[in-house]
């Protein structure tokens, strides 16, 4: 989800707020995509526009209920916090939820669903939520930082799908770190995926325990990566029913992704999906920027590396979902339109993703528009 700028991407985003009529270069010279750079503006060249305008979002995470879409971001706000490496520029307070009937319709905010002053155990920073619906009720899941400073993951419980939502009263037992997202299978099995690095924290756990305060990841380039973590929810969706597992990302030899490989190790923004009976788990790789993704035979993985969903866009963070509606599938994202390049100023998009005849995802570039 949010989080934490290296000086190149600081050096980046200085640049392009102090001079957004210049050519955009890219943000990370480890970035191996292209931007626009003949136009004059990054964002002439957009494949979409935002879809909520009057207010700041990122985030998206998006779920048909009942025949609809619905849209669970993050509300970004100007918090007027340096930036730092721990990402507490990234103060937002509460959430807004939004619906669509179809693609390219019109979008409906449903107001403030959840707001942190509402959540008995809080501290600070509402960071990216999911939601998930079973047994007639919806569940929205948030990362919140405790009264202690550390990330936990909540959850709060509606009649509707766009709420509002009532937190329960103590975060999930056992959860930690950033970032949940919530698969429920074909079987009506729930999964939840979770985890963020940096100022996420999940390098600061071990065996369920926190034990340091590491501001980045476990800098050990030649070991296996930090790997996001996955557990079943229990059947009324309010604990966990297991410890939380690794979710291992193989490389395409079949190794576990390195460390020092940031061009496809794990970052943050879990998201998993099924299509053709295959699973899908897709993530940021954080300071390079981009959506990966892996593929597997069971929720659980191991997830095999295939390739890039979304090439970097601009602004520091990236943090999709995807989701099929009416026949098509979609790849819902943000970027920094609105804000001109503040990357803790976010605004939710939405395009098709395709898949081509061996069901790997088409890669989209986020300003290639023709």
């Amino acid at each position: 989800m949010e989080k934490n700028l290296s000086s190149l991407a600081i050096t980046f985003l200085l640049t392009l707020a102090a001079c957004s009529g210049q050519q955009f270069s890219e943000a990370s010279s480890q970035s191996s995509s292209s931007k626009p750079a003949d136009t004059g503006n990054p964002f002439a060249n957009s494949i979409s526009q935002p879809l909520v305008k009057n207010m700041y979002t990122a985030d998206p995470s998006a779920h048909v209920f009942n025949g609809k879409i619905f849209i669970y971001p993050s509300h970004d706000i100007e918090a007027n916090i340096a930036e730092n490496d721990n990402g507490d520029h990234f103060n937002m307070k509460d959430y807004h939820i939004f619906s669509m009937d179809k693609i390219g319709g019109k979008v409906t905010d449903h107001g403030v669903a959840l707001d942190v002053k509402s959540i008995p155990w809080a501290g600070r920073q509402l960071w990216a939520p999911d939601a998930a619906y079973k047994n007639g009720k919806y569940y929205l899941y948030f990362p919140l930082k405790d009264k202690q400073d550390v990330f936990r993951i909540g959850v709060a419980v509606s009649d509707k799908p766009q709420g509002p939502f009532t937190a329960q009263p103590e975060p999930i037992k056992g959860s930690y770190s950033i970032d949940p997202a919530v698969f429920t299978d074909t079987d009506g099995s729930s999964y939840m995926y979770f985890g963020g690095i940096w100022g996420g924290q999940l390098q600061q756990w071990q065996n369920g325990k926190h034990t340091n305060s590491s501001k980045t990841d476990l800098n050990k380039d030649d070991e296996p990566a930090l790997a996001p973590k996955v557990a079943r929810l229990s059947n009324n969706m309010l604990a966990f029913a297991e410890q939380p597992k690794d979710v291992v990302i193989l490389d395409e030899a079949g190794q576990v992704i390195k460390g020092g490989d940031h061009d496809k190790r794990f970052f943050e923004a879990s998201w998993l999906h099924k299509y053709n009976g295959k699973y899908y788990f897709s993530y940021s790789t954080g300071d390079t920027h981009k959506i990966c993704y892996a593929t597997g035979t069971s929720p659980y993985g191991p997830f095999t590396y295939q390739g890039v969903v979304l090439e970097p866009v601009v602004g520091w963070t990236n943090h999709h979902s995807i989701i099929e509606f009416e026949g098509k599938w979609y790849l819902f994202y943000h970027d920094t339109q609105l804000s001109n390049g503040k990357t803790h100023l976010r605004n939710i998009k939405v395009t098709e993703l395709k898949y081509d005849s061996d069901g790997k995802i088409i890669t989209i570039d986020a300003y290639a528009k023709k």
